[in-house]
């Protein structure tokens, strides 16, 4: 048990911040449901747990994937956190049902109170407010590496959304979801402006249900990213960028394979390497030491590289695997 404890603090800062603050948001919007009976509101009380639901798996997935290998599982735990966060998908995908039913039986019924509308207005007000405190820590974890000249102010929206691809599993769902949250909050307050003020009055209803469908292409998402994570899927601009230094070391003749496998927030590295047939084994561990520090120095996450050398065969390797950017 002291283990499990000591290995949370390996765990997602911003996936904590989120779950708390969204599980927060989920009471504050269940008291709200039920004095006021806003379906609106309904939906976005599901809407907060769920993410709170996610981002809590998140941040235990990503600490337990930290656990150093084991004799009965040499190849670590970084997969770890993609296998908890399928287990956070299908708690996810039942709250999304039931906005979205939730929505339609509100469209159908027709049912209208104009009571509590300042309550609503000021729960959805302070949502707002939160999830936008949450999704900033997500953008400054994405651009932290950039110069603060290039995230100044508004500037970090969008060097957050140029560099989202590049961010941790973790930190890019707690800015997805926490995107959502934010358009949910203010959809469901539109609709509830609109609701009272004019005879639209199952616009709380389509709101609903358009958050429901919101939450519905989440799971999406994070099924798809966990379920490729768990297979091992691989970073193929990360393989580019290696393989470009790597052939830079003038004893390197050609890169005949290079696979690095993204493993929860780790790289696992695999290559194999041209190099002369006369060379040495001093000489091949001095590249090899070369290659492992260049790789550690350029990228921190990479848990493990394991190289093996062949004679150079005059047959170009790299040129055919190395990934072509799309002309501008």
């Amino acid at each position: 048990m002291r283990e499990l404890f000591g290995l949370m603090k390996f765990g997602a800062k911003s996936a904590l911040w989120a779950a708390i603050i969204n599980t927060v948001l989920g009471i504050i919007k269940t008291a709200a449901y039920l004095i006021t009976g806003n379906v609106a509101m309904f939906a976005e009380m599901m809407h907060s747990f769920g993410d709170a639901a996610n981002q809590f798996f998140v941040f235990i997935g990503s600490g337990l994937s930290k656990k150093k290998p084991t004799d009965r599982f040499p190849g670590g735990f970084g997969r770890l956190v993609n296998l908890v966060l399928l287990g956070a998908v299908l708690i996810v995908g039942i709250l999304a049902y039931e906005t979205i039913v939730e929505g339609i039986h509100h469209i159908r019924s027709g049912a209208h109170s104009e009571d509590w509308f300042w309550l609503n207005v000021g729960v959805l007000g302070v949502a707002i407010v939160l999830e936008m405190f949450v999704l900033h820590k997500a953008m400054k974890e994405i651009t932290h590496t950039l110069p603060k000249e290039q995230t100044k102010g508004l500037k970090i929206f969008p060097a957050a959304f140029k560099n989202v691809k590049y961010a941790n599993p973790a930190t890019k769902l707690v800015f997805l979801e926490d995107m959502v949250a934010v358009g949910g909050a203010v959809l469901a307050l539109v609709a509830i402006v609109i609701a009272t003020f004019t005879p639209f009055h199952s616009a709380t209803g389509y709101a609903s249900v358009i958050i429901g469908i919101m939450l519905v292409v989440v799971v999406g998402r994070i099924f798809l990213d966990n379920a490729a994570g768990v297979l091992g899927v691989a970073d193929l601009e990360m393989q580019e960028r290696m393989g470009n230094e790597i052939m830079k070391h003038p004893r390197i003749h050609d890169i005949q394979d290079l696979d690095v496998i993204r493993e929860g927030d780790d790289l696992h590295v695999e290559l194999k390497v041209e190099v002369e047939a006369d060379m040495t084994v001093k000489e091949a561990d001095e590249i090899r030491d070369f290659i492992a520090e260049e790789i550690k120095k350029r990228v921190p996450n990479v848990t493990d590289i394991i190289i093996e050398f062949d004679q150079v065969d005059e047959i170009v390797h790299w040129q055919k695997v190395v990934i072509k950017k799309p002309t501008e």
